[in-house]
């Protein structure tokens, strides 16, 4: 059977067993609104399903239902008898037709316009149809009646069995080959087997000191088999996100021709585990999120075309590990939502009033489509329009502790981007010690390792803004240091050694100091207790091999702590966007500030500096007229700041200066090739507000303005390198 109908009537039987039982209590209590919304939401998902796979008698009858219960959701109708009745037999009218999709491969013989007419009769506020009364019973059995004794029972072959005929109408085959079990009873299932680890780690440990074969070869054995039900174990708690991804590009292919419109997937990740749990709570925001993106999001090819856009539009759907959460982005390339467009249709609903609506920023208008019951689509078809979707996708997504977040530029495109929790995921994880104790840091974060040993701790470690960093490669690389962030305590760590974890964090790397590096290892993540929750340095914990529990590190968490992310003085060592070299008065700006050799300042805006360097003076090598030295597989020139800042008769007497061991280099980011400035010293970087500027008195400089209450010279690299041009062009042409 195909993958997706299996799929679809595994789900679909779910559902129809939770609404039998959702309806019978809305009867009892027609004022529970979130039986009421439950119901919605799992006949919506049905007729959805149902349309992307063509089942025109299915989604027909469920399309009536779900318009009826809509009113009752908006609270136009009151639940009563004739209503429950009519939506039991449309749930039995559902499963008919899945009992005949699943013996036939089609929708079968019967027909449901009646059922369809008694739906919308109910959903107009009139009477249901009169129903003709059953047929009267047959008169008693008088004793004048002659009694017919049945035929004699044919002998019966002793070889042969009687076939106990079923008293009821067979199960789903779907659901009698899969089971369903409660999470409650798989955590159970996993601290058994986490004890049964434990124990074996105890037997083991006391078999190291014995030597009777026939004891040792039962150990090992027992080594095994727990070693392998442990596994299996974990993988009935685990599922590749592909599993409900798989289904997406029919979706996709169904809806856009039906949309009229040409759509490509593209799918990445697939391989990311998640918790069965999980990955059955986000199934029905994600079939919404592509729904959506295809219906709503993604233009006709004319629009397209007439948007300078390719006719053919495209969804993407990302999913990665990051900072102890699994992060799936559903992103477009649409018209994108119009924020005015939703704030006039809110106000038009009465979600918000035109008060509340002048509050709001572009950002928050734009996630009122969250609102229960919004919804952006001008008339109601057989995919979307009643304002389901993003709520379904906010309500399923907060319910297992995850977020979700939207971004939107009108004629650009669309991304949502969710955020969930592992939960129980199996991940590979670094162990390491800070104060004494240990924690996990997720290997998807994890960059490389750096041990410092002796005299690098004096050269290699700098002090910014009294903020530690690193030159790792000329990067500047900022220092957090574990015990410190977590108030633990360090041990009595050696001065002669540091141990440090360089990590990536929203696009932010930073090195975590601590005591000791362990081994990486496959670790099962278990979500954290409601008083840990607020603790956002940790994303959960994990039980080692020992049997000791360790807390896994949540490393964006640590980093938003040790402010790495969002610390002004980190931005200014991270700067990287390429800016103009001219200031203005009143402008803030991040400064590379380095000394000349008569103890003047001189000043670069930092976005200009691609690295900071340090060489040996005899690395230097000359090659013609230029000074070069070998970096990184290159050869790099080099530009003498102070001699090219001096006239040419004091450019004479260079050699009489003394030469120091070791030469700074500030390789600069400016230039069509990359190029080296040798300086004298370099003093800090600083983040200042130019306000006093003074015209240059000389080539090479820009202007001369106040920096730290000191007279510094911005430098004008660019005339520096036209000036030595010319002063070579000609020294060459002498020859």
């Amino acid at each position: 059977m195909n993958e997706v109908i299996r799929e679809f009537l595994l789900e679909s039987q779910e559902n129809l067993a939770q609404l039998d039982a959702d309806l019978v209590a809305l009867e009892k209590d027609p004022h529970e609104r979130s039986t009421l919304a439950r119901v919605f939401r799992n006949l919506h998902t049905v007729k959805g399903s149902a349309g992307f796979l063509g089942l025109g008698k299915l989604q027909a009858v469920a399309h009536s239902a779900e318009s009826l219960l809509s009113k009752l959701r908006a609270g136009e109708l009151t639940f009563n008898a004739p209503i429950a009745t009519a939506l039991l037999k449309t749930i039995d009218a559902i499963r008919e037709v899945l009992a005949s999709l699943e013996a036939e491969l089609d929708e079968g013989p019967g027909d449901y316009s009646a059922l369809v007419q008694e739906l919308d009769q109910l959903r107009e506020g009139a009477a249901p149809p009169a129903v003709a009364p059953p047929p009267p019973p047959p008169p008693p059995v008088t004793m004048a009646t002659p009694v017919v004794e049945p035929p004699p029972a044919p002998a019966m072959d002793a070889s042969r069995s009687i076939v106990h005929e079923p008293a009821e109408p067979r199960g789903s085959a779907i659901t009698d080959s899969a089971i369903r079990v409660d999470v409650g009873l798989l955590d159970k299932l996993m601290t058994l087997v986490g004890e049964l680890v434990l124990a074996r780690n105890q037997v083991m440990q006391f078999s190291s000191s014995q030597e009777d074969a026939a004891f040792l070869g039962t150990v090992q054995r027992l080594n095994l088999l727990t070693t392998e039900l442990q596994a299996n174990v974990m993988k009935t708690r685990m599922q590749p996100i592909g599993n409900i991804w798989s289904k997406f590009p029919r979706v996709v292919r169904d809806l856009a021709v039906a949309c009229g419109k040409q759509v490509r997937i593209d799918m990445d990740g697939q391989e990311t585990e998640l918790d069965k749990t999980i990955v059955e709570a986000i199934r029905d925001p994600l079939t919404h999120m592509v729904r959506n993106a295809v219906d709503h999001g993604i233009e006709t090819p004319t629009q397209r075309q007439q948007r300078g856009k390719p006719a053919e539009g495209r969804l993407a759907l990302h999913a990665f590990h990051e900072g102890g959460k699994v992060i799936i982005e559903i992103a477009d390339d649409g018209g994108g939502i119009d924020p005015h467009r939703v704030r006039d249709k809110a106000i038009k609903q009465k979600a918000i009033t035109t008060e509340e609506a002048s509050r709001l920023n572009e950002r928050e208008l734009v996630n009122l489509v969250f609102l229960p019951g919004f919804s952006t689509a001008d008339q109601v078809t057989h995919f979307s329009g009643r304002g389901v979707g993003m709520d379904v996708v906010r309500t399923n997504i907060e319910r297992i502790g995850g977020s979700v977040e939207l971004e939107s530029q009108p004629g650009v495109g669309t991304t949502v981007k969710m955020k969930i929790p592992l939960t129980l995921a199996i991940i590979p994880a670094l162990t390491v010690t800070s104060g004494g104790e240990r924690f996990a840091i997720p290997q998807v974060n994890l960059l490389e390792l750096v041990r410092l040993e002796g005299e690098q701790l004096q050269h290699k470690i700098e002090s910014i803004h009294g903020f530690p960093v690193y030159r790792l490669r000329g990067n500047l690389l900022p220092l957090v240091y574990l015990d410190r962030e977590l108030q633990i305590g360090s041990e009595n760590r050696e001065a002669h050694e540091l141990n440090i974890v360089v990590l990536q964090a929203d696009d932010q790397q930073f090195g975590l100091v601590v005591d000791a590096i362990h081994d990486t290892e496959e670790i099962v993540v278990k979500p954290l207790q409601k008083q840990l929750k607020s603790v956002h340095v940790f994303a959960g914990a994990t039980i080692m091999g020992d049997g000791r529990v360790a807390l896994i590190l949540d490393v964006l968490g640590i980093a938003q702590r040790a402010q790495v992310v969002t610390g002004a003085r980190v931005r200014a060592i991270s700067e990287k966007n390429a800016g103009s070299s001219e200031s203005s008065a009143s402008a803030r700006q991040s400064l590379l500030l380095f000394a000349t050799r008569d103890g003047g300042r001189l000043a670069i805006p930092l976005s200009q500096v691609a690295r900071l360097e340090e060489f040996p003076r005899s690395a230097l090598e000359r090659t013609g007229q230029q000074v070069v030295v070998q970096y990184r597989g290159e050869i790099l020139p080099l530009l003498d700041v102070a001699r090219e800042l001096r006239d040419g008769p004091t450019r004479a007497k260079r050699g009489k200066r003394v030469a120091a061991e070791r030469v700074p280099v500030v390789v600069y980011a400016g230039a069509v090739s990359p190029i080296g400035l040798l300086v004298s010293r370099i003093l800090d970087i600083v983040e200042e507000e130019i306000t006093t500027l003074s015209h240059s008195t000389r080539v090479g400089v820009l202007h001369t303005a106040i920096v730290q209450n000191r007279v510094t010279e911005f430098l004008d690299v660019e005339a520096l390198l036209q000036r030595s041009l010319q002063a070579t062009a000609g020294e060459m042409a002498k020859v």
